[in-house]
């Protein structure tokens, strides 16, 4: 029978109990982790959010009513418990805050009995995902977890404080919003009122907050909530978590400047961790070059070689079809890796058709200086030795080499580095690596559009210095962006705004758009910027992908207290659901069922 608390107040939580205070009474209260009975003494260990403390009960000291009622305890019964702190009788416990402490109980309250929970409420669970999301209201009662949601207030806390103290002024901006659809698939609302008409929820503050530097509000911030319907991956939910900003009269440097103090300061204050200062910059060409990628992870080397000019006269078909089709061949080393079994190598290979590769070409290079090579036959010996050379490759190196056109060779080098590296356990979670990428690409070229789109947004500014071949050679523009990265994870970026209409413009034509297009979809954002804009620049960090980093976890799943899964679905709320055909009714909404296949 549960008991009520009147006349009880919690003096401390859990850990905030120590041994400054032996002999003091207090009151706790919590859950049970667990109680053992040993006969004439029950031990129980209650645990809050705060962590685990050792309760005595013996007859003695609490009298056979509050005794009894301990002989009932099962684990997660929520329990109010009033005692005096003692040093612990027992072997001190190291593994706990209050391991040298334990309180000799006089007055239980039982506040809530509980079922026997489907899992074990414990660190590290090995219970299957699927069951803990279908509970996890329970799930979140685990002391790794509540430790990474505790780790996420308190680095919002942090972002609000420095914020305000830089001149930012937080500034909420809807959440139904006008449908523009360039980028991902929006998440669209019906509308009750305006019959066959819809909000879209906004994929980021993107609009409002440049509408806010035409106001006049100079620094805008906002922890904002943005939604977009797209696959899902371990850093990827339908609706995720922004730290959003837009500073006006600055340019590259000056959002950088301040990013990378808020950065050092959420990193020290949070986890204890100094971040060196001013963070390496790398431009997008640069990235791909040397990693692959544009998100390159720099805590190992393994860097790709870029090897054409050395097999450009060679007679391997494979590498001489992709340099005169005007792609190239690139290669790593995989160093003190030269004995990998072929089996293994197999392996890699398929891990590089899976990303788009026909194949891979190595070398291993034998202790003994011998080679053994997929396509040695095909190569001169002198060929051979100076592909080595240029690879650097010694005794005991695997060279791997990709070959087709460069970008293709970027994504399977890229990722390859990545998964040998992994393989290999030179991914250090406690290693953090930061690296601003600038200068990308203002545009790319869509193969299924047919046309340029965008490679950040519309609104990217170019680079001064290529508006010159903004018409010519669109491709070769590059945007005043920039991603702030963190072991091969992107976890914020931005960009300088366009504010001029004659670039606004050229920027819609080289996209494609006519300009009754772009007022259409972005008309009053275009309108407001007649009445006098400056300029300015911005940049969002994904919040759930940074804690992530800082938690060292796998999954943003594990910073989000309700996070969905592969599919988009919760699976403790059953959300999405139907609804019921009234409300369907009033939104002038009729759901048709997709006909049937038809079996053959």
């Amino acid at each position: 029978m549960a008991e009520s608390m009147q006349g009880l107040h919690r003096s401390h939580r859990c850990t905030e109990v120590n041994n400054t205070m032996i002999g003091n009474t207090v009151t706790v209260m919590g859950w049970v982790q667990k109680s053992r009975n040993k006969g004439g003494i029950i031990f129980v260990d209650l645990r809050d959010r705060s962590g685990i403390l050792q309760v005595i009960f013996e007859e003695a000291n609490c009298g056979a009513e509050s005794f009894a009622k301990a002989e009932k305890l099962r684990s997660e019964f929520v329990v109010a418990i009033t005692g005096e702190v003692a040093k612990r009788g027992g072997a001190v416990n190291e593994n706990l805050a209050t391991g040298d402490i334990e309180v000799i109980a006089k007055d239980i309250r039982i506040l809530a009995e509980a079922d026997t929970p489907p899992f074990p409420i414990e660190e590290n669970s090995k219970t299957k995902e699927d069951l803990r999301l279908k509970y996890r209201y329970l799930d979140l009662r685990r002391p790794d977890l509540q430790k990474n949601i505790m780790m996420r207030s308190k680095v919002t806390t942090l972002v609000r404080s420095f914020m305000a103290d830089e001149g930012f002024i937080e500034i909420e901006t809807p959440t139904l919003c006008k449908s523009t659809p360039e980028g991902a698939r929006d998440y669209l609302v019906p509308s009750r009122i305006h019959p066959g008409e819809f909000y879209a929820l906004p994929q980021s503050p993107q609009i409002y907050k440049q509408l806010l530097m035409c106001s006049g509000y100079d620094r805008y911030f906002q922890i904002a909530r943005c939604y977009r319907d797209e696959d899902l991956r371990a850093d990827r939910q339908p609706e995720f978590t922004q730290i959003d900003m837009e500073l006006s009269f600055v340019d590259v440097d000056d959002v950088i400047d301040v990013n990378e103090r808020l950065l050092a300061k959420l990193f020290k204050e949070v986890i204890g961790v100094d971040v060196q200062l001013p963070i390496q910059r790398m431009t997008y060409k640069e990235a791909m070059e040397r990693f692959g990628s544009d998100k390159p992870d720099l805590r190992f080397g393994m860097e790709l070689c870029d090897v054409t000019d050395v097999v450009k006269d060679c007679e391997f078909v494979v590498f001489k079809n992709a340099i005169e089709a005007g792609g190239s061949v690139r290669g790593i080393n995989a160093e003190g890796q030269g004995a990998m079994p072929r089996k293994k190598i197999d392996a890699l290979v398929d891990f590089a058709k899976g990303y788009g590769a026909k194949g891979l070409a190595y070398i291993a290079i034998h202790e003994d200086g011998t080679m053994k090579s997929s396509f040695a036959k095909f190569m001169k010996d002198e060929e051979m030795q100076a592909l080595v050379a240029k690879m650097n490759g010694k005794p005991g190196d695997l060279l791997l080499f990709a070959a087709d056109k460069s970008k293709l060779v970027y994504d399977v080098l890229g990722a390859l580095r990545l998964e040998i590296a992994n393989q290999l356990g030179l991914l250090k979670k406690d290693e953090y690596r930061f690296v601003w990428i600038t200068e990308f690409p203002l545009l790319e070229w869509s193969e299924e559009l047919g046309r340029y789109q965008a490679m950040h947004h519309p609104f990217t500014m170019p680079m001064e210095e290529d508006l010159q071949y903004i018409e010519s050679d669109p491709g070769r523009v590059r945007a005043k962006a920039y991603d702030i990265v963190l072991n091969g994870t992107e976890i914020g970026g931005g960009s300088v705004r366009i504010h001029q209409d004659d670039i606004q413009e050229m920027m819609f034509k080289a996209l494609g758009f006519t300009m009754e297009r772009a007022y259409d979809q972005f008309g009053f954002l275009l309108n407001a910027f007649k009445y006098g804009v400056p300029p300015h620049a911005g940049l969002a960090y994904g919040l759930d992908r940074l804690v992530m980093l800082m938690a060292q976890e796998d999954s943003i799943r594990d910073v989000i207290a309700f996070p969905k899964v592969k599919d988009a679905s919760c699976l403790m709320s059953e959300a999405p659901n139907t609804v019921d055909a009234k409300q369907l009714e009033e939104l002038g909404i009729s759901i048709v069922k997709p006909e049937a296949e038809t079996e053959e």
